[in-house]
């Protein structure tokens, strides 16, 4: 994103906000790993690979390269919509604290929210 146009998003814009969320991060790197890992299964699967990831770079580049223009004339409005959403990811954030957690820490609280709930269920019957 940086090397695309690095006015646009500053350090702290929502995407790299995302991105950063622990949730987030961890699924980046669980397909990132999947990823990699597939490709070096079969000599095939890597050149097919290979082949798309060359082509997704090209029409990345080509994208940038034909929007630049309107980029530069919307700024101020891509500035605008970049910080309302930093704002409703800094409300989501406050309002559900678990967005910062990492995923094994979220699995865990799940697992132990019902069997908890049904365990205080069960002594609360008369016997």
């Amino acid at each position: 994103m940086g090397s695309v146009a690095p006015w646009l998003y500053p350090q702290g814009g929502v995407l790299v906000r995302l991105l950063q969320l622990p949730m987030v991060s961890a699924t980046r790197q669980v397909l990132q790993e999947t990823y990699s890992s597939t490709k070096q299964t079969h000599p095939l699967i890597c050149t097919v690979c290979g082949v798309y990831e060359r082509g997704a770079r090209k029409a990345g580049s080509l994208a940038v390269w034909t929007i630049q223009p309107a980029i530069h004339r919307l700024e101020t409005h891509i500035s605008a919509v970049d910080v309302l959403a930093c704002k409703g990811l800094d409300r989501l954030e406050e309002r559900i604290p678990a967005l910062q957690y990492p995923p094994d820490k979220v699995g865990g609280a799940l697992i132990c929210t019902p069997t908890h709930f049904i365990v205080s269920v069960f002594f609360s019957l008369p016997l």
